[in-house]
């Protein structure tokens, strides 16, 4: 899988940005979303990953206000779109815009899915559906946390988006996936330097997240305690999975995950504001601090 993989490296680049808000359905605020993606095409960013359960619908359009960025879910339920119908979108957005779109794919939460069963089994019966019906493997990409999904992801696609982890979390999944595929963590940053609020920005962020067996344990596997994950998190916690401060203490916690062996960071900007606000004064700082 090298060269194609080694060409969707290419594509995100180093640095892209994760949003729930830029697939918000609200079609009052569409204007501002494919806006927002062709400002943040020009800021330099190499991708956009649409948080929450995203599909290929949500791509679309900000793909059409773009002209090269790279548009992916971050991500799509296998419980909630099933293969087929996935094949069929990716097919048509393949045929629109070639190249643009990436499949990222998960399986979500038991609390989040009636339908959650055997989600390793379910996740490789999903994958040679994709194969079946002729998604490419390079085109697409996995949540994965534990250790059998990362080997997936570089078995059976072009790599890895680990969500809420860790620069040693980065460590063992490149060590896991090898030098080929893709390895890209969400990142989550807090562009304040206050220490007391940058932490509460976090928490505020990290809460709904502790709720979730597959993140807490793979915290309790990082090496955290019970303790560490109750009250929000503690500081320990709450330093290790955020990037937060001012420009060079950002930039500096970014590096880390990148010495870790991250390929692209989708970085995640946490202001306090309701989900679907677009921080875009954040996004212009975050561009600039990374140029």
């Amino acid at each position: 899988m090298s060269g194609t993989a080694a060409s969707l490296k290419e594509s995100v680049g180093r640095y892209g940005v994760w949003s729930a808000a830029l697939r918000a359905e609200d079609p009052d605020g569409r204007g501002e979303r494919a806006e927002a993606a062709a400002e943040l095409e020009e800021l330099g960013f190499g991708a956009l990953w649409l948080g929450g359960n995203s599909s290929a619908a949500d791509a679309r359009p900000l793909i059409g206000a773009t002209s090269r960025i790279t548009v992916g879910t971050s991500i799509q339920s296998i419980w909630q779109h099933d293969a087929e119908a996935s094949a069929a979108a990716f097919a048509e957005l393949e045929a629109a815009r070639p190249g643009r779109f990436a499949l990222g794919l998960g399986v979500s939460h038991a609390e989040r899915a009636e339908q959650y069963r055997r989600p390793y089994s379910s996740l490789v019966a999903y994958l040679d559906a994709l194969d079946a019906a002729g998604v490419p493997a390079d085109r697409r990409v996995l949540a994965a946390l534990g250790p059998k999904t990362l080997e997936l992801s570089g078995n059976r696609a072009a790599g890895a988006i680990p969500y809420l982890v860790t620069p040693e979390h980065t460590a063992r999944a490149r060590g896991i996936l090898g030098a080929g595929p893709l390895l890209a963590p969400e990142v989550k940053v807090v562009l304040e330097t206050d220490p007391g609020r940058a932490r509460e920005l976090a928490r505020g962020a990290l809460a709904p997240y502790l709720a979730l067996p597959n993140y807490t344990n793979n915290f309790l596997r990082l090496g955290f305690t019970e303790d560490d994950l109750a009250d929000g998190g503690s500081d320990r916690l709450v330093d290790a999975v955020f990037a937060w401060g001012d420009e060079s203490r950002v930039r500096d916690r970014l590096a880390t995950f990148e010495a870790a062996g991250a390929d692209h960071l989708a970085l995640q900007v946490v202001t306090g504001e309701e989900r679907h606000a677009l921080p875009r004064a954040e996004w212009r700082r975050l561009a600039a601090l990374l140029a």
